[in-house]
C-alpha cells in the first residue's frame, strides 16, 4: 500500500499475489488511459509523482511505463516527459502535398523551423533530377516539422540557388517553402514524383524526432515542379513512423 505523510494510503498494491508490482501498475495506468484520465497527447505525471502515488521506487515505475510504451500507448520525448500517444496523423501524398494544410485539417497546430542551410555544388544525381548543368549551385535546407509541438518529420531539400537567391532568408522568416517560393514568383507548384521507403532512424534523426534510437522512419523522396513542369525542388523527408500514416491519393 502507498502511505502518505500521515501514514494513510489511497492506492493499494497487492504485494503477495505473485503478480509483479510493475505489471499491476501498468494495468492501473492502462485503466486510467481507457477511462480518459489522460487524453490523447496529454503528459503523464512525473516519474517521482507516480512513484509516490503507488508507493514504489522509480525503477518499478520506469518498468511499468516502459510496458505502456512497448504497446504503443505512450511515448517519451527527451527532456519533455512521457505523453499519451495520439492517433497517427493521416498524411496524404498527392500532387499538391502541403504540410501546414494537412496538419491544420486534423485540428493540430503545424510548425517548422530551419535547422541548417548550405550552398553547395550540385551532385551528379541532383543535376539530373533538377535538370541543371554540372557545377550549378544549390541551396540545401535541413528542416524540422512539428504538429502541436511534437516532432513529425525532418527534411533535406535542394533548390537551384540561381533561381531562388533569397530562399533561405524567406524560409527562415516564414517557416514555409510555399511562401519562400512565392517570394521568387513561383505561386504554384506540384509533385511530379514520390518514392516511399522505410528504415531504422539514424542517430541524429532519432534525436531530432525524439524517438527511440532503433525506431523506424518512413522516407519520401520527392521532386516538385513549377507550373511549366520545370523541377524546382528535390527533397528527402524522414517521418516518425509511429506518428504518421502515409496514404497515396490516386
Amino acid at each position: 500500500m502507498m502511505l502518505s505523510d500521515d501514514g494513510t494510503g489511497d492506492i493499494s498494491m497487492e504485494r503477495s499475489t505473485g503478480v509483479a508490482l510493475w505489471r499491476q501498475i501498468a494495468e492501473r495506468l492502462k485503466t486510467d488511459l481507457r477511462t480518459g484520465v489522460w487524453g490523447q497527447g496529454a503528459k503523464l505525471p512525473a516519474e517521482s509523482e507516480l512513484a509516490q502515488r503507488f508507493g514504489v521506487n522509480h525503477h518499478t515505475i520506469r518498468r511499468a511505463v516502459s510496458e505502456l510504451a512497448n504497446e504503443g500507448l505512450v511515448s517519451s520525448l527527451q527532456g519533455r516527459g512521457t505523453f499519451v500517444e495520439s492517433t497517427p496523423i493521416s498524411y496524404p501524398i498527392g500532387s499538391r502535398t502541403r504540410f501546414p494544410k494537412i496538419i491544420s485539417r486534423q485540428a493540430r497546430e503545424p510548425g517548422g523551423r530551419l535547422i541548417a542551410s548550405f550552398r553547395e555544388t550540385t551532385a551528379p544525381w541532383l543535376t539530373d533530377k533538377l535538370h541543371l548543368p554540372a557545377g550549378a549551385v544549390l541551396h540545401r535546407l535541413e528542416t524540422l516539422h512539428v504538429a502541436d509541438g511534437i516532432p513529425v518529420s525532418v527534411s533535406t531539400a535542394w533548390f537551384p540557388a540561381a533561381r531562388f537567391p533569397d530562399l533561405v532568408l524567406h524560409y527562415a522568416e516564414t517557416g514555409s517553402v510555399t511562401k519562400a517560393l512565392a517570394a521568387h514568383g513561383v505561386t504554384d507548384y506540384s509533385r511530379a514524383h514520390t518514392d516511399i521507403s522505410a528504415r531504422i532512424a539514424e542517430p541524429e534523426e532519432a534525436r531530432l524526432l525524439q524517438i527511440a534510437p532503433n525506431a523506424p522512419v518512413l522516407v519520401t523522396a520527392v521532386i516538385n515542379v513549377d507550373a511549366n513542369g520545370t523541377p524546382i525542388q528535390v527533397a528527402r523527408t524522414r517521418f516518425a513512423a509511429e506518428r504518421i500514416q502515409l496514404s497515396v491519393k490516386s
